[in-house]
């Protein structure tokens, strides 16, 4: 089984992590969570011989998404996000970008995803996790066979997300991170902001943990 490769990018007002994600040798490529310069981002995994085949969205907020026409623009990228965000995708006012971006982004899924949904892109497989409360449509991308996990803004290092934006969730963002916390110790977790960090070590060291 080829290594999966993460890259990434720190970009945007707010320093999102936009990931880049393909397997080791091959060059079908998936953005994950685009912030901005998406048609810039397209021209440099180009570069590295990357061909970009789908963008993933951990949630429906504005500094997740300012990349994704750019990228689609420039790609045959599919865009793949949570099925209870789907409104708020299209929606300005709910993803936020038209109070903090003073721009409207509206963007329509090509694939609406639920809890349990698998998707394929060339040789890379992960499973769908729905995970509400930062936002209700929140989900992560667990690569189940590289135990590598995409949080998006639900679980960070030692930390986990806001719920006093727009339809967040206290009680089910806590039940989201303990969920995730059931998942293998040795699983990498790269989030949406921050550096990286592990299940185990988010057992051990996250305030939200119950102490699984």
């Amino acid at each position: 089984m080829s290594e999966l490769k993460v890259g990434c990018l720190s970009l945007g007002m707010l320093g999102n992590n936009t990931y880049f994600v393909h397997k080791e040798g091959e060059y079908d490529c998936i953005v994950i969570d685009p912030a901005r310069d998406g048609e810039l981002l397209v021209t440099r995994l180009r570069e590295k011989g990357l061909s970009i085949k789908a963008v993933f969205l951990t949630h429906a907020h504005f500094d997740h998404i300012g990349g994704v026409e750019g990228v689609v623009k420039l790609s045959e990228a599919k865009i793949y996000g949570g099925k209870e965000d789907s409104n708020a995708f299209l929606d300005p006012s709910i993803n936020l970008s038209t109070e903090y971006l003073r721009k409207d982004i509206s963007i329509k899924l090509d694939y609406e995803l639920s809890e349990g949904d698998t998707v394929e892109i060339g040789s890379m497989k992960c499973k769908i996790l729905t995970t509400p409360g930062h936002t209700p449509g929140s989900i992560c991308f667990y690569f189940e066979e590289d135990k590598v996990l995409f949080s998006g803004d639900t679980l960070f290092l030692e930390s986990v997300g806001r719920t006093d934006l727009l339809n967040g969730s206290s009680a089910e963002l806590q039940k989201s991170v303990e969920r995730l916390l059931k998942l293998p110790e040795d699983t990498k977790v790269y989030p949406g902001h921050e550096d990286f960090t592990t299940i185990g070590h988010e057992r051990e060291y996250n305030p939200y943990s119950t102490g699984l």
